[in-house]
């Protein structure tokens, strides 16, 4: 078993067999890394391995499409197309709080 910490999410540590896709490790341990399509076209679940990017595995084609050379260099992978080998720890940029919706007063009401 291998552990994997979400930084992002108040550093909960969850374990996981080896060779698990990150992605999926996030969704059913409810780690919070943000997600659209799992499967490489959205780019949305970007994330940056802080500790453990030796225990990854190579870089997809996919990935190539929605990151530069200097983000793989800084860490930066794709949760949906890493699967992980060995401990690591991620975090990720969290999605805005949405701000509810104040109804617009219009003149005479």
């Amino acid at each position: 078993m291998i552990e994997v910490t979400f930084v992002t999410n108040n550093g909960k540590t969850v374990t996981a067999p080896e060779n698990s896709n990150l992605l999926r490790v996030s969704l059913r341990e409810q780690g919070g890394i943000p997600f659209k399509c799992g499967g490489g076209l959205c780019g949305t679940c970007k994330c940056v391995i802080e500790k453990g990017i030796e225990n990854t595995d190579a870089i997809k084609p996919k990935e190539r499409k929605h990151l530069t050379e200097e983000q793989f260099a800084a860490g930066y992978r794709m949760a949906c197309q890493t699967f992980l080998t060995g401990s690591v720890s991620v975090s990720w940029t969290p999605k805005p709080a949405v701000q509810p919706v104040r109804p617009v007063a219009v003149d005479g009401e």
